[in-house]
């Protein structure tokens, strides 16, 4: 994994600048009285560096149903957390000499329309109750993974080729949702792009997880910096309860990536889907009301035919056109 002399610089300056904060800002003892906080991201940051899913996947359920941590303190720290974790995994892909950095030449433009839908969330989206919020997110993760996980979709083609204005407008509007997502949850941009480029542009699932990975490592950087310059939103403790976890996704999330270049991921994504039914299930069972399991029935249903409608559709037109199908297909 430390093949790259420039990730290697990164890894380690990266951690002694970890040192030099935990040390002025944090302590042994609040570690000790937040261990859940690492505890939880050496699975979140995994998954962000594996899949589509960013860290925030597993951290704002976990915080926000099973310790009843407030949803805004959730999001926050998802994207606090993810703002070092994917940024790490994402250095790891473009300091990798296997990736062709051309590639990933239409984040430039992806990365600031995708905040702009941020900033649109934070400005009008605040204010939605926060079981809808749940109950929309895991919907969202769960529906994801298990169309994912279910659908033969995977892509081929190895860049985005995007065909007219059709395909430009159908990307800005993905990314405007995806930034409003990631002002809800601090995490929904990558799941999201990542479903339109291996469905709607045939894009290799690795690649397109890849692209997916830098566009929420972006937001959620520049996410935290609207929350501390712009909104003034972050307590003291958030960045201390940050500093907790930040050595664990600092390693984690790359080494999610390395993984993901040297193994079949089938059984990582089994997990997901049980992980991910099991934070719903959760979520309707505790303390359970009317609301919350309507809201889950609607989003679910919408969800999976919106999945399973662009998943199943890229089958289709991979059996109709050679040219899409693999070496192993055509």
């Amino acid at each position: 994994m430390f093949q790259s002399r420039i990730f290697t610089t990164w890894f380690v300056s990266a951690l002694v600048v970890w040192v030099f904060l935990f040390a002025n800002f944090s302590d042994l003892a609040f570690l000790g009285s937040h261990w859940h906080y690492p505890a939880i991201m050496v699975l979140g940051a995994f998954v962000a560096g594996l899949t589509p899913e960013g860290g925030g996947a597993v951290a704002f359920p976990v915080l926000s149903v099973f310790f009843n941590v407030d949803r805004v303190l959730a999001r926050d720290f998802s994207l606090m957390i993810q703002s070092i974790g994917m940024t790490s995994a994402s250095i790891f892909v473009l300091t990798n000499k296997a990736n062709t950095l051309r590639t990933y030449k239409p984040l430039l433009w992806f990365i600031p329309v995708c905040f702009a839908g941020f900033v649109l969330g934070m400005l009008l989206l605040q204010n939605i109750p926060v079981f809808i919020i749940q109950a929309l997110f895991l919907s969202l993760i769960t529906t994801f993974a298990i169309a994912y996980f279910y659908s033969k979709h995977r892509g081929d083609l190895p860049s985005l080729t995007a065909r007219g204005p059709g395909d430009h407008m159908m990307l800005l509007v993905i990314l405007i949702l995806g930034g409003m997502c990631a002002s809800l949850f601090g995490t929904g941009a990558d799941i999201i792009l990542y479903t339109l480029l291996v469905t709607r542009f045939t894009m290799n699932e690795k690649i397109a997880t890849h692209m997916s990975i830098m566009l929420m490592a972006s937001i959620s950087v520049l996410g935290y910096a609207y929350r501390h310059f712009v909104d003034a939103g972050l307590a003291p403790d958030q960045f201390r309860t940050w500093l907790c976890a930040y050595p664990v996704v600092l390693f984690m999330a790359p080494f999610g990536t390395y993984i993901l270049q040297r193994m079949n991921v089938e059984w990582m994504l089994r997990g997901i889907v049980i992980l991910n039914i099991g934070q719903l299930a959760y979520f309707n069972l505790n303390k359970p009301s009317m609301e919350k399991f309507v809201a889950s029935v609607i989003f679910c249903a919408i969800l999976m035919t919106l999945f399973a409608v662009t998943l199943s559709r890229l089958v289709k037109k991979k059996h109709a056109d050679p040219a899409l199908a693999g070496p192993e297909e055509a």
